[in-house]
C-alpha cells in the first residue's frame, strides 16, 4: 500500500510542511482538500486509501461512499465526528493523537483555575474602568486549603492533577474507567462526592461518554463557591444550564476553551457574565505541541501504508 493515495481532507493549520516532507521521504501521494461535509468528502476524496483530518465528518455514509478508505488519522484526540461503529464494521481503522500536548491542555487548565480563583480577569477589568479596590475581589480562598475535583484521569486529567497538588490543594478524582486510587495525589470519589465537594472542577473526559454530564442537577449540586472548568468538549457543559447557574448565583464562575458550537458567537448570553472566562479552543496549543502533532499524524499514516503497527489505534476493525 506504499503507493496508495492520503488526502488531508481539512485543516486549520497555516501550513503542512512537516506532512509534506515526511509523505514526500515515503514517495507517498498525497493531496489538500478543504471538505467541510460529507457531499464534499465524498465527491473529493474517491481513490483515497486514507485520511488526515481535523473537524471532517466520517459518517457512514461517507465511509460506504469511499470503499478504498482503510485508515483515519485524526489531528487530535477527540473522535467524536467519527462513526467508529461503521468504521469498525466496514474494516476501516481510526486513530488519534493522544499524547501531543498533555501538558499544554492541563497547563490552560491551571491557568484558567488561577484566573477565575485570584479574579484576575475581574479586577484587570475593574482597573480599566477607573476601580482599584482589592475589597471587589473578595471572598478569596487560599489554596492550600481547596479541594480541587478532577473528571476523567486519562494523561491530561492525571498531568492537572499532579499540578495542581504542588500547590498544596487536595486533589480528588472521579473516572468511571478507574475505580481504585491512581497515585498518592489523587483521592477517588463518587460523581456526587466530587460535585458537592469540590472547591474547583476541572473536566478532562471524552464527549463520547460524558455528553451533557454537567447540567442543571450537577450545577445545583456545586458549591456556591465553586469554580467549574472545561478544556475538553463542550457538549459535556449544558450551556442553558451554565447561564443560569451563573446568572442565578448557584456557582462562582466558569472558564471553557471549548463550546457546544465553535465559535461561540457573540450573541452568547455565557459571555455577558463577568465570572465567566472563554478561550478559543487554544488549550492543545504551543509551537512545541502544533509541530509534534502534524509529526504524529503523518507517521501514524506512514506506518499503517508501510503494514506496520500503528501506535494510536482507537477501534480494532
Amino acid at each position: 500500500m506504499s503507493r496508495a493515495k492520503v488526502i488531508i481532507t481539512d485543516l486549520d493549520h497555516d501550513n503542512i510542511h512537516i506532512e509534506t516532507k515526511l509523505f514526500q521521504d515515503y514517495s507517498i501521494p498525497f493531496e489538500l482538500k478543504q471538505c467541510k461535509t460529507e457531499d464534499e468528502l465524498i465527491d473529493e476524496c474517491q481513490g483515497a486509501a486514507a485520511f488526515a483530518i481535523q473537524y471532517a465528518p466520517i459518517t457512514k455514509r461517507v465511509l460506504e461512499y469511499l470503499p478504498d478508505l482503510r485508515l483515519v488519522v485524526r489531528y487530535g484526540v477527540g473522535v467524536n465526528t467519527v462513526d467508529l461503529e461503521a468504521a469498525t464494521a466496514l474494516g476501516v481503522q481510526i486513530c488519534n493523537i493522544p499524547d501531543y500536548g498533555t501538558h499544554e491542555v492541563a497547563d490552560h487548565a491551571l491557568a484558567m483555575m488561577l484566573n477565575l480563583t485570584r479574579k484576575i480577569t475581574q479586577m484587570n477589568n475593574l482597573i480599566r474602568n477607573g476601580i482599584w479596590d482589592y475589597q471587589k475581589s473578595i471572598p478569596v480562598f487560599r489554596h492550600s486549603e481547596q479541594i480541587i475535583g478532577v473528571i476523567g484521569l486519562g494523561r491530561i486529567g492525571t498531568a492537572f492533577a499532579q499540578k495542581v497538588q504542588s500547590l498544596g490543594c487536595k486533589v480528588i478524582g472521579f473516572d468511571p474507567r478507574k475505580k481504585e486510587n491512581q497515585s498518592k495525589f489523587v483521592e477517588m470519589v463518587s460523581f456526587q462526592e466530587l460535585l458537592e465537594h469540590s472547591d474547583v472542577i476541572s473536566i478532562h473526559c471524552p464527549l463520547e461518554t460524558a455528553e451533557d454530564l454537567i447540567n442543571e442537577q450537577q450545577l445545583k449540586s456545586m458549591k456556591s463557591t465553586a469554580y467549574l472548568i472545561n478544556v475538553s468538549r463542550g457538549g459535556i457543559v449544558n450551556e442553558t444550564a451554565l447561564d443560569k447557574a451563573l446568572r442565578e448565583g448557584w456557582i462562582a464562575g466558569a472558564a471553557v476553551d471549548v463550546a457546544q458550537k465553535e465559535p461561540l458567537g457573540v450573541a452568547s448570553p455565557l459571555l455577558k457574565h463577568e465570572n465567566f472566562l472563554c478561550t478559543p479552543h487554544m488549550g492543545w496549543y504551543s509551537e512545541q505541541s502544533a509541530k509534534e502533532l502534524k509529526r504524529k499524524v503523518a507517521e501514524e499514516v506512514i506506518r499503517f501504508l508501510q503494514n506496520e503497527k500503528v501506535h494510536y489505534p482507537v477501534n480494532t476493525p
